[in-house]
């Protein structure tokens, strides 16, 4: 019962601003300080995803992202897992391989919009491609540094008991790494969102992202912000999910955060 208590304060605490932020907006726009056609009031919005919802277009459009977004996520994290552990474990594999990764990381998304399109057309394949790339680069990089700070001498222990290679790798490099890991997945979850966009724009009939444009295309603001408010939605629904399962997994962790919530 009091594992429930702290977590409606928490949640109740998050909620403040942003009610105390659409109370403002419907305020100001009531009193004609926003103009309609530039921001459509909380109302409207809501009006909207209902008339969307009703209609049956918003669940398509929902479906199809969600879809896009989790198969991109789970491909590319299990590419980043792949080249993490042989890159944080193997300095000749990061040697010939992590400057390359680097430098692809600064790609803006858009960039490869084109690149994407050539090789893959506008099919499912080069949407859920995209997705993954934006997904593996936090995720790769989270989880080579947490590898490569793996405490020594918990490695020398692991050694001295006869583990090695793989038997190392799994016992002792990454449980030590999971937090980092686990930090690589919600940037990754959350890049992947972002790179949802940029993938539906690439020829798509349905998603939110198509949705969005589609708004922009026919003048209509109150799509607009209802498919972006969303993005938040989903973005956050999907991080928490992560971050309780996260805090599930690390439940043996003495740390600070583990601290703060006996606290509360």
């Amino acid at each position: 019962m009091r594992q429930w208590k702290k977590h409606f304060f928490i949640t109740g605490m998050g909620l403040i601003i942003p009610i105390f932020i659409i109370i403002l907006w419907q305020t100001l726009s009531i009193n004609g300080l926003i103009p309609p056609n530039i921001m459509p009031s909380p109302l409207k919005i809501v009006s909207t995803i209902v008339d969307l919802f009703r209609g049956g277009e918003l669940m398509e459009h929902v479906g199809i992202t969600l879809y896009r977004v989790s198969v991109g996520f789970l491909l590319g994290t299990a590419i980043a897992l792949l080249f993490g552990v042989l890159n944080g474990y193997f300095r000749t594999f990061r040697y010939l391989l992590d400057p390359l990764i680097q430098a692809l990381r600064n790609i803006p998304s858009l960039a490869w919009v084109p690149l994407f399109l050539l090789w893959m057309g506008i099919s499912e394949t080069s949407k859920i491609s995209l997705i993954a790339l934006g997904v593996f680069f936090p995720v790769y990089l989270n989880l080579v540094s947490g590898i490569q700070g793996v405490d020594r001498r918990l490695l020398e222990v692991g050694l001295v008991h006869g583990y090695h290679g793989w038997r190392l790798i799994r016992h002792f490099f990454l449980p030590a790494a999971l937090p980092s890991f686990i930090v690589g997945l919600r940037s990754g979850l959350g890049l992947g969102w972002m790179f949802v966009v940029a993938a539906e724009i690439m020829g798509a009939s349905k998603g939110l992202g198509f949705l969005m444009m589609d708004g922009q295309t026919t003048g209509r603001p109150a799509i607009i912000v209802a498919s972006i408010l969303l993005f938040a939605l989903f973005g956050k629904c999907t991080d928490y999910f992560l971050e309780l399962v996260g805090r599930r997994i690390l439940a043996w962790q003495d740390s600070y955060q583990s601290l703060e919530r006996g606290n509360v």
